[in-house]
């Protein structure tokens, strides 16, 4: 079977290079985004030279010019996008193109966290980043264009190898909070997997219009479970400071947007575990339809911080 042409948009974040890399890797012929606004960003530069030189083709197009993002679109048969924060709700702009454009046969839209449509009840105001994804997804599919929406869960880099504290990305060396009994299941990726399940999924009728969720079963791991595979890991036992749900959220009081945002969103996957208190019904669970993927373990993944 031919692969899809593939366009990354917002190729050179944390998880748009993965993507880039992952199609690459994956065989598809793979365009990439280059806004004229790079300017002087010399390292963003060097990454998409990279990828140009690894067989990738750049294309320039702006956000801000619908004729040339309609000509970027119509190169490719698969667009994914990876915009992140407070560009979410530029891929407007992208989904205007796409319906122009006529010829794309599956969008993937910026998610690849938590699932949107679970979390209408999200607290403030951190539920301002679903309702932005929602608001994508309703353009999608009103202007009836073919889509995947990824539900990724907790990226390794920022969940797993600092056991899920806020503030920091290394391991604590010393103590570590617990957040309520440490017991709910949440569920850590290795962001690379994250980009290999994705680019399977575009070419696969099963994920048309659909909801992929990865949860690797090893990955599906509690706070606690966490915390004891970096203590066999480092050889050292930390100290555990429970923190009860009205002390975490009492935290908020007083704090910035940004810090009110990442304790809600904390609050919603430790101590509600909505990653995890639903059953997949009528989408798909990516290592069910891959199992060839030889998914990163966490336990593979923490071993880089030793």
């Amino acid at each position: 079977m031919e692969r899809s042409k593939v366009l990354v948009v917002g190729g050179t974040g944390f998880v748009g290079r993965r993507m880039v890399r992952a199609s690459l890797a994956q065989g598809h012929r793979t365009f990439v985004l280059m806004r004229p606004e790079i300017g002087m960003d010399v390292e963003k530069l060097q990454l998409l030279l990279s990828f140009k030189a690894r067989g990738a083709v750049l294309v320039e197009a702006s956000m801000d010019d619908h004729r040339s993002l309609v000509a970027a679109v119509r190169q490719a048969d698969v667009v994914v996008s990876a915009m992140g924060g407070s560009q979410l709700l530029l891929q407007l702009k992208l989904v205007e193109a796409i319906k122009e454009a006529g010829n794309v046969q599956r969008f993937l839209p910026s998610e690849f966290g938590v699932d949107p449509a679970r979390m209408g009840h999200a607290l403030e105001p951190g539920r301002v980043t679903f309702d932005d994804k929602m608001v994508i997804r309703k353009a999608i599919e009103e202007a009836n264009i073919p889509h995947t929406y990824v539900s990724a869960n907790c990226l390794g880099t920022f969940f797993a190898a600092n056991l899920s504290q806020i503030g920091t990305l290394l391991p604590p060396k010393e103590r570590v909070r617990v957040y309520g009994d440490g017991n709910v299941k949440v569920i850590f990726m290795d962001e690379d997997d994250v980009a290999t399940y994705t680019i399977k999924s575009i070419d696969d009728p099963r994920t048309l219009n659909k909801t992929i969720y990865l949860r690797p079963p090893e990955n599906i791991l509690s706070q606690n479970e966490m915390i004891a595979k970096w203590e066999r890991l480092s050889g050292k036992v930390l100290e555990k400071i429970p923190i009860p749900s009205d002390e975490f959220l009492a935290s908020m009081k007083g704090a910035d947007l940004a810090y009110q945002s990442v304790v809600g969103h904390f609050y919603h996957i430790f101590y509600e575990g909505c990653l995890t208190n639903f059953g997949i019904e009528n989408d798909e669970e990516a290592s069910l339809l891959y199992p060839e993927v030889q998914y990163t373990r966490m336990d593979m993944y923490m071993e880089r911080y030793l």
